[in-house]
């Protein structure tokens, strides 16, 4: 394998044979079975994958095509039934939830079990302990058996161990879609710093918005064979059209791929935004941990010179109730209450909404609206509300708030708070992207025209 290789996987096949009554696995295994009693299924049929050093690798495709396979395959969880797979670094895996966990343990005996199967000693652990603890955020949840814990509390334990044990490649399953809205965030952060340390990351999901925010390259699987890869653009573009139907396969391959209920569900999921995943984890966390149910991130990131404090914020409804559940189409409010620590000439008063892998969709600011260019003084409080119709899909997104300006021609920030508030649009009609643009459609006979 090359140095620049971190994973080589060549000529990879994975078969299982599919039995019609548990007693002929029993007696295959015991090599009593005669005759073929079993028929093959080929999860991966002669895959071949390279990924760079400080690469990060997308799989994507249908439910059923080898994307967990080969990720279990890569990390030792399964073997392959021919071809080879090299490795060159620390791997840290997040696949299903359970991988690697004994759920009889505590919390911290398992950040220690999987450290050491990762291959790191107990004073290595030991010293990441704080930084594992700080990331999950389960207080003192971490001294409970884990088979008590939440989906999104098992999930938080799972990937703060993965991701702050410093590996050198790291492997993830769709876990991302899993946990409230702020840790989700969160994890994309982490992401993010990754790929600027040049870690290598391989993962697979079904959202195709983190496939291409994220990936340098993409790899479409389907029924265990390649498609293609390349950039993510290129792929999502092919992956769409086998989801309808429009690409070439193999001789009934499509009969087969549009009749399962399940990828047709999970195509209607990622419609929506969100994953059965994802829903069940926030009702399972709504009554496991009381900050899934708060609209204010208790971690959210501030700065500025001090100059001003941005003390309040929240939204209310077309009834001017507060609320952070906001029905698409219907009027809402932004509300923002600033103090004033010293005389500044004019402020720029702006909130900005990202949805939860930290893209921008939408904001504005005071001064865009040329709605205040007043001085103001030492002492004072202002209170800024933006009023608009919610436009936006239906979904979670994050808002930020600031307090900014211009001296000397300068732009200075006087307090920001970063994804502060989140809001979730409650909708019963998506569109394609992230906004609605109200469409009037008209069909009429063209004989009439």
């Amino acid at each position: 394998m090359d140095k620049d290789m971190a994973i080589q996987v060549t000529d990879l096949t994975k078969m299982y044979k599919l039995y019609s009554k548990n007693s002929d696995r029993l007696k295959d295994a015991l090599g009593l079975l005669k005759g073929n009693s079993y028929t093959e299924h080929l999860a991966l049929n002669h895959v071949n994958l390279k990924v760079r050093k400080g690469e990060t690798i997308g799989i994507i495709g249908t439910n059923g095509s080898g994307k967990s396979t080969i990720l279990k395959i890569i990390t030792g969880v399964l073997s392959p039934t021919s071809g080879t797979v090299e490795v060159d670094g620390h791997i840290s895996a997040l696949l299903e939830l359970g991988a690697g966990f004994n759920m009889e343990y505590n919390g911290i005996d398992n950040i220690f079990l999987n450290g050491m199967m990762i291959g790191f000693s107990e004073e290595e652990i030991k010293a990441r302990m704080d930084s594992i603890l700080e990331f999950a955020d389960i207080g003192d949840y971490v001294y409970q058996p884990v088979k008590t814990y939440s989906s999104g509390m098992f999930v938080r334990l799972a990937f703060a161990v993965a991701i702050n044990i410093d590996p050198e490649i790291l492997i993830v399953d769709e876990a991302l879609s899993v946990g409230d809205v702020f840790f989700q965030a969160k994890c994309y952060h982490k992401f993010e710093e990754f790929k600027k340390q040049g870690k290598t990351i391989l993962f697979v999901s079904h959202d195709l918005s983190t496939i291409s925010r994220y990936c340098d390259r993409a790899v479409l699987l389907n029924q265990g064979v390649i498609l293609g890869e390349g950039t993510p653009k290129k792929m999502i573009d092919i992956y769409k059209q086998v989801l309808v139907g429009q690409y070439p396969l193999p001789e009934n391959d499509f009969k087969s791929l549009l009749e399962d209920d399940e990828i047709r569900k999970a195509a209607e999921e990622k419609a929506n935004g969100k994953s059965k995943a994802a829903e069940k984890s926030d009702k399972t966390d709504a009554a496991a941990d009381k900050k899934d149910n708060s609209e204010q991130n208790p971690e959210l990131l501030e700065y500025g010179n001090n100059s001003a404090q941005i003390v309040e914020f929240y939204a209310t409804d077309s009834k001017g109730l507060r609320t952070n559940s906001v029905i698409k189409g219907s009027e809402f409010t932004i509300h923002m209450r600033v103090r004033f620590l010293r005389d500044i000439n004019a402020p720029i008063f702006a909130f900005t909404i990202k949805n939860i892998m930290g893209i921008e969709i939408t904001g504005t600011n005071s001064m865009v609206e040329k709605a205040f260019l007043e001085p103001v003084k030492a002492g004072d409080e202002k209170v800024i509300t933006f009023k608009q119709r919610m436009l936006l899909q239906g979904g979670d997104y994050l808002v930020s708030f600031g307090v900014t300006g211009f001296e000397q021609d300068n732009f200075v920030v006087y307090h920001r708070l970063y994804d502060a508030l989140n809001i979730t649009v409650v909708s019963d009609k998506n569109t394609v992207g992230y906004v609605d643009m109200e469409s009037a459609v008209c069909v009429t006979d063209a004989e009439k025209e």
